[in-house]
């Protein structure tokens, strides 16, 4: 499998999902012969932006569905808000959900009241909830961005981890330093976590590791490599019996990928799927849904650039011969008339 970085302008040039609310970090799955859509949710507010991510003052979460994309997409309400989460202090930021012992489970990053991100789980009988938390967060659990996996033999994995605001460089002793920095740049780079979750899916079964991810000859994708190192949004998909690890860059403002025979890596950088969109963050969902593949993202287009007010979109996702990914354009240019 060659890496390559070839464009192809794709008819996806999408409106957002819903405009009646800002939605963000989009986990789509198919669930019941439908498409689920489970975005983070954006207030509407005017406060200031930083580093340590305070613009993100998220308080619940929505889930949207879609019969087919001919259909109207459903917004089904609210589903879960910070006030019946007993651990949680602030920012419900990009969840994900999936099925398991005839339950859904909805995972969720949330600061506890000590300022700490920690992963939650909660639970409903329905794909489009609502969902119940359980009282304490996922004990061992850390930092933000939580994807599930569910592997051949119905194991389920959990990948996650982010920089900046999601503290994931505060984590490298394996305690949280309030104070630690990243790697230097001519270091290797942080890579997001695993953790296999326990057969009820409310725990982790071991300690998570970190994830190696390395360019072509092996080596470690340093941190001063910005267009390829790990910064948040892990995703995991399978196709053709390889594991895809998808991801955002930050600061690049870009979603690449890397391939792995493991779910557990490491894991060969191949190159881009997604290149900058209007805003600052990239975080993605890939599903597959009527035997086609999607890019489920989002920019800030609905609000002309407010980096905390974002909206939800998609795109074909197709992949060439040898498994590579085919380069989306977010913006092509209108068809002629």
């Amino acid at each position: 499998m060659k890496g390559r970085n070839q464009l192809h302008n794709l008819p996806i040039a999408k409106q957002p999902l819903v405009t009646h609310i800002y939605t963000a970090d989009p986990s789509a799955h198919v669930f019941e012969g439908k498409l689920y859509i489970y975005p983070s949710h954006d207030l509407d507010h005017d406060g200031p932006s930083n580093d340590n991510g305070d613009q993100y003052a998220m308080e619940d979460y929505h889930v949207l569905s879609l019969e087919n994309f001919e259909s109207p997409v459903v917004d089904h309400g609210q589903v879960l808000h910070l006030i019946d989460i007993p651990w949680a202090s602030k920012q419900l930021w990009a969840p994900d959900a999936t099925y398991k012992n005839n339950t859904y489970y909805l995972f969720f990053p949330a600061r506890d009241y000590e300022g700490i991100f920690r992963i939650g789980v909660a639970r409903g009988t329905s794909p489009a909830g609502p969902f119940h938390a359980e009282p304490q967060y996922i004990e061992g659990s850390f930092s933000i961005d939580p994807a599930v996996l569910i592997d051949d033999g119905n194991l389920a994995y959990m990948f996650f981890g982010g920089l900046w605001g999601g503290q994931l460089e505060k984590w490298q002793t394996g305690e949280f330093n309030p104070n630690a920095a990243g790697p230097a740049a001519n270091e290797p780079a942080l890579g997001p976590y695993v953790a296999m979750l326990s057969e009820d899916m409310l725990s982790f079964q071991d300690k998570p590791k970190e994830i190696s991810i390395v360019d072509e000859d092996g080596n470690p994708i340093l941190a001063g490599d910005e267009e390829r190192r790990y910064f948040e949004g892990p995703w995991v998909h399978k196709y053709m019996d390889w594991y895809y690890l998808s991801y955002s860059t930050g600061t690049t403002h870009k979603l690449v990928y890397a391939v792995s025979r493991n779910p557990l890596g490491p894991y060969t950088f191949k190159g881009t799927i997604l290149p900058p969109v209007i805003g600052w963050t990239t975080h993605h969902s890939i599903v597959k849904f009527a035997h086609k593949w999607y890019l489920f993202y989002h920019d800030c287009s609905l609000s002309n650039g407010v980096n905390h007010k974002r909206c939800v979109k998609y795109a074909e996702l197709n992949y060439n011969e040898d498994g590579t990914i085919q380069l989306i354009d977010p913006y092509p240019p209108a068809a002629s008339d």
